[in-house]
C-alpha cells in the first residue's frame, strides 16, 4: 500500500448521508449462504469523470439525490450485526453512508498514466471491518477532485454485502435519481431467493469444485495490478483471427483465453500437465427470471476450466478461445443451485454458516462483465454498457471505471470490463505476484496489440 507521506491524495473532510425516507426500526436483512462465503473479500469500484460534476465542488445537489436514492437501499444505510444463530445480517437502522472528500495533487490524465494500483487504493476506503461493526458504515464513498477538473468517485464495501453488479447498479440508480429519471433496475432485497432447495443436489461438478476450493491453501506473495485498454479495432481484429476456431467468440472469450495463455507462460511449467482457470460470471440472467437483475447481494458463480499443457501454446489460441466460449455457453442453472445447496449443507448445529474461504483464488481467476453489455442500435456491430455508463449529466460518461477485489491471493486475478466507450473496447486489469506482473507487462504478444497502459505506474 502506498505511503501516506508520499500520497497524492489528501482526504480533507468527512460527512454522513442518511436516506430521505427512514426505513423504520426493527427491520433486518439476513445475508445468504453465498454472501457469507465471500466474507474474506472486499469490493472497490471507482468511476472517473473528466469534468467536475459539482460546480466548484458543491456537493449539495448530489448529496440530496444520494439521500433520496438511499431510501430504496436500506441495507446500504444499515449496520452489520450477528443474528442469534451467529450469521451475519444487516440491521436496517438508517444509520447512513460515510462520505470522504479528497483532493488529488495531479490532473486526471496524469493520474491515469502515472499512478499504480497501490496508489489508486487511496481513491477508495480500505478500512478493515472492526470486530464490532454495529456502528461502522459498511458502505463508504470517497469523492476525489483532481487538479484542473475531473473527479473520481470510489465506492467500498465488504464483498458479502454486494457484488460488482450490485455496486454498479447502486451507483447507476444514484445517477438516474440525480437526473430525475426512472430507476431502470430497482433494487430487490430477498436473500431467501437464493436459499437451498428442499431436495438438495450436491452431486455436480460445481459443488465438487467449491468443496475443494474451501480446503485449498493460497500463497501470500505480495500482489500488484496493471490495467490494459484495447480499442474496438484491435478486438475486432483479434476476433477475426480466431474466427475459424470460434466464429461466435465474444471479446471476453478472446481476452480471457489470451491473458490465460500469457499468464501461464509467465508462471512457467507446472508439476502437472493441466492448466486451470476459474471463471467468475454473474448468474442473474442465467436463472431465467427467478432472480431480478436488480437483486442486491451476491450472484456470482465460479466454475473451473482445465486444459492440457499442449492446448495452451500460442499456436492453439483459437482452441483456447473456443474452450472458454463453450465453457460459458454450457453453464447450466442446476450448477448454480447445486452450489447454493452445498453451501447451505455446510451449516453447523444451530444453523450457523461455515467459515468463509478464498473465493477469488487460490487458482487463477477471471471475472466476466459481459452481462452488463446491451446491443446498441446506433451502429452495426457496436455495443454499449447499460450499467457501467453511470453519469450525472447526459453528456458526462465516466472516462474509466476500475473494479478491485480485496484480499486476492494465490495465482492471481484477471478482470475483463467493458469500456465506457461505444464498441468492443475492453479494459483488462491483471493482479499477479509482483515479479510475474512485471514480466507480463513486457510480454511481446500483449505489446503487439498496442494496449493503452493505465494505472501501471509508468511515470
Amino acid at each position: 500500500m502506498s505511503s501516506k507521506k508520499s500520497s497524492r491524495v489528501g482526504v480533507h473532510s468527512k460527512l454522513t448521508v442518511v436516506s430521505s425516507k427512514p426505513f423504520g426500526p426493527g427491520n433486518t436483512h439476513p445475508l445468504s449462504a453465498l454472501d457469507h462465503a465471500l466474507a474474506l473479500h472486499t469490493l472497490h469500484v471507482i468511476f472517473y469523470y473528466e469534468d467536475n460534476l459539482f460546480q466548484s465542488f458543491d456537493l449539495n445537489p448530489l448529496r440530496e439525490s444520494l439521500s433520496e436514492v438511499l431510501s430504496l437501499y436500506p441495507s446500504v444505510t444499515g449496520r452489520l450485526s450477528r443474528a442469534d444463530n451467529g450469521n451475519w445480517e444487516v440491521k436496517c437502522n438508517d444509520a447512513g453512508v460515510r462520505i470522504f472528500r479528497a483532493k488529488v495533487g495531479v490532473s486526471l490524465h496524469e493520474w491515469l498514466s502515472s499512478a499504480d494500483e497501490s496508489e489508486e487504493r487511496d481513491l477508495t476506503v480500505w478500512d478493515d471491518m472492526p470486530q464490532d461493526p454495529t456502528i461502522w458504515s459498511s458502505f463508504r464513498l470517497q469523492i476525489n477532485e483532481f487538479e484542473g477538473g475531473g473527479v473520481a468517485i470510489g465506492l467500498s464495501c465488504p464483498h458479502m454485502l454486494a457484488d460488482p453488479t450490485s455496486a454498479t447498479l447502486l451507483f447507476k440508480s444514484w445517477a438516474e435519481t440525480s437526473r430525475r429519471e426512472p430507476i431502470e433496475h430497482p433494487p430487490f432485497f430477498n436473500s431467501m431467493a437464493l436459499h437451498g432447495r428442499p431436495v438438495p443436489n450436491v452431486n455436480t461438478k460445481s459443488a465438487e469444485y467449491y468443496a475443494a476450493k474451501s480446503k485449498a491453501q493460497a500463497s501470500s506473495l505480495k500482489m500488484a495490478s496493471a490495467t490494459f485498454k484495447f480499442p474496438t479495432s484491435v478486438i475486432k481484429q483479434c476476433l477475426s483471427g480466431v474466427h475459424q476456431d470460434c466464429p461466435d467468440a465474444t471479446p471476453f472469450d478472446f481476452l480471457a483465453a489470451f491473458f490465460w495463455t500469457r499468464v501461464t507462460r509467465v508462471k512457467g511449467p507446472k508439476n502437472g500437465s493441466a492448466h486451470s482457470l476459474s471463471i467468475c460470471t454473474d448468474f442473474r440472467r442465467l436463472l431465467k427470471g427467478s432472480l431480478p437483475f436488480g437483486y442486491f447481494g451476491n450472484a456470482l458463480h465460479f466454475s473451473m476450466l482445465s486444459l492440457e499443457g499442449g492446448e495452451m501454446g500460442q499456436g492453439e489460441l483459437g482452441h483456447v478461445v473456443q474452450s472458454v466460449h463453450s465453457h460459458i455457453l454450457g453453464m447450466k442453472e442446476e450448477e448454480v443451485w447445486s452450489v447454493i445447496d452445498w453451501l447451505e449443507a455446510q451449516k453447523v448445529e444451530g444453523g450457523k454458516f461455515a467459515p468463509p474461504f478464498r473465493m477469488f483464488g487460490p487458482e487463477l481467476t477471471c471475472i466476466s462483465f459481459e452481462h452488463m453489455i446491451v446491443p446498441s442500435t446506433m451502429a452495426e456491430g457496436s455495443a454499449r454498457s447499460s450499467s457501467i455508463h453511470a453519469m450525472f449529466n447526459k453528456d458526462r460518461k465516466p472516462v474509466h471505471a476500475s473494479y478491485h477485489v480485496g484480499n486476492v491471493e494465490g495465482e492471481g486475478l484477471i478482470v475483463v470490463t467493458p469500456s465506457t466507450e461505444e464498441g468492443f473496447t475492453r479494459t483488462v486489469t491483471v493482479t499477479l505476484p509482483e515479479k510475474e506482473l512485471a514480466e507480463l507487462c513486457e510480454d511481446q504478444s500483449i505489446l503487439r496489440l498496442e494496449p493503452t497502459m493505465l494505472l501501471c505506474g509508468k511515470r
